[in-house]
C-alpha cells in the first residue's frame, strides 16, 4: 500500500496559515539606513490589512544592540539568521529603499529561491530586473 508523501514544513506552514485565516505576511527588507522608510512602509502595509515583520533596529544606531570586542560579527550573523527566518515565515517580501547592498541582495536571492514574491519601493534597483 502506498502512502501519500507528508507535507514539507513549508507546505504545513502554508496550510496552517490558511486554516487560521491569517492575512498575508509581508517581511520588509533593506538597508537599515532606510529605517524611516521601513516604518512608513509598515504603516502602509498594515493599513492594507497585511501582517508586517521587519528589522527591529539599526545596528549602527547608538540605541541598537551592543556586543563586546569581536562580538559584532556574531551579532550580525544572528540577526541575519533571524531575518532569514522572517523571510521563510512571510508570504512576500517588500524591499525598501533606493539602494541594494550585499546583505539585501542576499536576502532577495534567498527569498526568490524559496519562491517568495518580491516587491520593491524602487523597482529600478531590482537586481533581477
Amino acid at each position: 500500500m502506498s502512502f501519500p508523501h507528508p507535507f514539507t514544513p513549508e507546505a504545513k506552514l502554508a496550510e496552517a496559515k490558511k486554516r487560521l485565516n491569517l492575512p498575508r505576511i509581508v517581511v520588509i527588507c533593506g538597508s537599515t539606513r532606510f529605517m524611516t522608510e521601513m516604518t512608513e512602509a509598515d504603516l502602509r502595509e498594515t493599513g492594507a490589512g497585511r501582517i508586517v515583520v521587519k528589522p527591529a533596529f539599526d545596528t549602527r544606531s547608538p540605541h541598537g544592540p551592543r556586543s563586546g570586542p569581536g562580538g559584532a560579527d556574531a551579532l550580525k550573523a544572528r540577526l541575519a539568521a533571524l531575518h532569514r527566518a522572517k523571510i521563510r515565515l512571510a508570504d512576500e517580501v517588500l524591499v525598501v529603499g533606493d539602494h541594494i547592498g550585499d546583505s539585501t541582495r542576499a536576502e532577495i536571492t534567498y527569498a526568490r529561491s524559496l519562491g517568495k514574491p518580491v516587491r520593491f519601493t524602487h523597482p529600478e534597483v531590482d537586481p533581477g530586473a
